[in-house]
């Protein structure tokens, strides 16, 4: 194995990994989810509402969502048009409404009004998927069975070369295979905190990335 002296952005990732991992962390040591909840109801609702909009504009939604409906029959109870007005700042609100109140639905009906707390139930809901199951078994139960891949996770696992992958459960596959178990929930706050601070979309600040010598698409 190369020593960590001799290690270049062009080394195997396999060596190149454990120093990525060391020096992300140190410089994102309080890394957590943005998205505020006090309940597993709450991070679900959250997690779904977040897919294509910003954590921030959730939070704005969610602070009166949450005070409105407070259990998941709360969700059906009302008009699928009330609840689309309701959630409509966070986009594609249409196909949000349809996916909270079948999960929801789900819920009352095969899971007694309560969030299940395993992978396989969750995915089993509508609009959950891998990455949302993920943050709810984190965040809600402290269960991790895997990495949440977001659009950050996946930008930043293809630049540093940990994955080169496009479809999210093969870079989760490839992630949990560099990246320690222990370190596995943590991490991707790690890699989602370092995409909006340094490693963005359009103009990555590469000069000032705490392990630009170390990346493969550095621009510096």
């Amino acid at each position: 194995m190369v020593s960590r002296t001799q290690l270049t952005r062009m080394s195997p990732i396999e060596d190149r990994a454990p120093v990525l991992i060391r020096r992300l962390s140190k410089a994102y040591p309080d890394a957590h989810v943005a998205l505020v909840f006090s309940n597993p109801l709450e991070c679900l609702v959250a997690t779904i509402l977040s897919a294509q909009c910003t954590d921030e504009k959730v939070n704005e939604v969610t602070a009166m969502l949450f005070r409105k409906y407070r259990s998941a029959a709360d969700y059906l109870a009302v008009p699928e048009d009330e609840l689309k007005v309701d959630i409509r700042p966070t986009g594609f609100f249409n196909q949000k409404a349809a996916s909270l109140r079948a999960a929801c639905e789900r819920i009352v009906t095969v899971y007694g009004g309560e969030v299940p707390d395993t992978m396989e139930d969750l995915i089993s809901l509508r609009g959950v998927a891998r990455k949302t199951a993920n943050i709810v078994l984190g965040n809600s139960f402290g269960k991790v069975e895997g990495i949440a891949v977001d659009t950050h996770v996946r930008r930043l696992a293809n630049r540093l070369g940990f994955s080169a992958h496009s479809d999210a459960d093969k870079i989760e596959q490839d992630l949990m295979r560099l990246i320690p178990r222990r370190r596995w929930f943590g991490f991707s706050y790690v890699l989602i905190d370092h995409g909006r601070a340094i490693c963005q979309a359009k103009k990555p600040r590469c000069g000032d990335c705490p392990v630009e010598a170390l990346c493969p698409s550095s621009q510096v």
